[in-house]
């Protein structure tokens, strides 16, 4: 389990787009968003690399934990 920073994320919306933009990329992934402590952690195959950019590219600022 990776555990991301994520700044910006604030409804269910958010939470939606980054599950969805994530399990695009892995449909396996395992992704679990905490809005109050601004957290994702992801379950996947992908790099972390990889995954940090695909969170910026639903317009949020992530970086590794």
């Amino acid at each position: 389990m990776q555990t991301f920073n994520v700044q910006g994320m604030s409804c269910g919306h958010c939470v939606r787009a980054i599950t969805q933009a994530v399990q695009a990329r892995d449909p396996a992934a395992d992704v679990r968003v905490d809005l109050g402590a601004k957290t994702v952690q992801v379950q996947s195959s992908l790099p972390v690399d990889t995954l940090v950019q695909v969170i910026k590219e639903e317009g949020y600022e992530a970086s590794p934990a």
